[in-house]
């Protein structure tokens, strides 16, 4: 492989993480505290307050038609210098289309377009995991039959919100620091964000005028800093193909898998946390087939979720969108995901190949380029990660651990469950 090869693809890359700089999704279609405020005035009867003024009152630092055209002329240069089936080329190009599909997402914000275009970005609950398999959707109604079995309300000390947010921030800090390295991940006070906590490439800021537990930091360490901080920070220190450092909306399913599937794995998680993802997923199923924002939170609020669950599921749902116009469907990825990884890490392991798994969190990757990476990896191209969160950064016992799960499968589970019935 010469030099000139290395160096074209490294610029094209350095060109696509500049030219998607002004793309911020989350920030440009999030709902502010005063929405809130007017409906839980009304009782939750009437529909919150957002229109396509709305949005763009909040304005974006976005220039659609100059980003899309840099956007094009990258993807002309990576066929031009590349070819067209180069595997580097091929990925990259396939980002630069799913950034331009972004851009027409944040055009959207406030028509029944937005709603359809993040069905293109991010999927629908009603894709299936393999033909003629289950939905998403149906895997939100039987994780719930699951969770429902299992004692949700229970706590521990690990549980009780107690930590004071100045305190938080101090004892997230020394976690990270402790576990990836000083000063990769930068914890920070913040009191201007909506939620409790807000992850972005290096940092994760923190409100001080909220309480924690210790599940909440453990939680926000391993899906936060380890995965999420953690694959952007290996993906810009790639060598070449810096571009595996930014997100495109195609990495989401991959992503959010790793990061649940991280959070169990490591014992950090909870059927409530759990929960919540499978509710969100309902919500949007819901909201695909025509229920309003109100609906939904009715939905949810009657069916378990606190008023203040509710309003945060149902608003992640409807953000960008109208209250009667179809949901933003990003929040699929955590159920998808989750499924996608846990099958990819079973059957690497089942197959022997247990030794491709860490590369899974070299950046921001989607299970389906997962050979080209191996193959880039072989040229050269792409470095393993440099941090690799526990367990996976231990083979032999994550083998250990999951290895029996292939032949558990295999086994009848309503003869087993009769025979175990008198044992349990």
């Amino acid at each position: 492989m010469t030099d000139t090869y290395r160096d074209t693809i490294r610029e094209l890359s350095d060109r696509i993480v500049e030219a998607q700089k002004p793309i911020k999704v989350l920030s440009a279609i999030n709902w502010d505290d005063s929405i809130r405020d007017r409906f839980f005035a009304s009782g939750f009867k009437e529909q919150p307050k957002v229109d396509r003024a709305y949005y763009e009152e909040r304005g974006t630092k976005l220039d659609p038609d100059l980003t899309r055209n840099e956007l094009r002329s990258i993807e002309a240069d990576i066929l031009g210098k590349l070819g067209p089936v180069s595997p580097a080329g091929t990925m990259m190009r396939f980002m630069c289309e799913q950034f331009r599909l972004t851009v027409d997402l944040l055009e959207a914000r406030g028509t029944e377009g937005f709603a359809q275009i993040s069905s293109l970005l991010y999927g629908t609950p009603h894709d299936v995991f393999h033909a003629g398999g289950p939905t998403i959707a149906d895997l939100a109604v039987q994780m719930r039959m699951v969770l429902e079995g299992l004692d949700t309300d229970s706590s521990s000390e690990r549980d009780v919100r107690s930590i004071p947010g100045t305190e938080a921030v101090e004892i997230l800090r020394a976690k990270v620091d402790a576990s990836m390295g000083p000063g990769m991940v930068e914890v920070i006070p913040d009191d201007g964000i909506a939620a409790d906590a807000a992850a972005g490439s290096d940092y994760i800021k923190v409100r001080e005028d909220r309480s924690f537990s210790l599940r909440d930091l453990d939680l926000l360490e391993a899906h936060e800093a380890w995965v999420h901080i953690g694959t952007t920070q290996n993906g810009l220190s790639q060598p070449v193909c810096t571009f595996l450092g930014k997100a495109a909306p195609r990495t989401t399913v991959t992503q959010e898998g790793l990061a649940v599937l991280t959070e169990m794995l490591n014992l950090r998680s909870h059927p409530r946390r759990l929960a919540k993802l499978m509710y969100r997923i309902e919500g949007i199923k819901a909201a695909s087939e025509g229920a309003s924002f109100v609906e939904v939170f009715e939905m949810l609020r009657t069916d378990g979720l606190s008023e203040d669950d509710a309003w945060a599921a149902s608003t992640r749902i409807f953000r960008g969108s109208l209250p009667e116009a179809g949901p933003f469907t990003k929040d699929l990825g955590y159920g998808k995901g989750l499924v996608l990884t846990l099958l990819y890490v079973r059957l690497a392991i089942n197959l022997g190949r247990a030794h491709r798994i860490p590369l899974l969190f070299c950046g921001k990757v989607d299970l389906l380029d997962m050979k080209t990476l191996h193959q880039l990896e072989e040229e050269g191209l792409v470095e393993q990660p440099r941090f690799i969160p526990p367990p996976f950064n231990d083979l032999p016992a994550l083998a250990s651990t999951l290895g029996l799960t292939g032949f558990t499968a295999l086994l009848d589970w309503e003869r087993i469950s009769a025979d175990y019935a008198a044992l349990i």
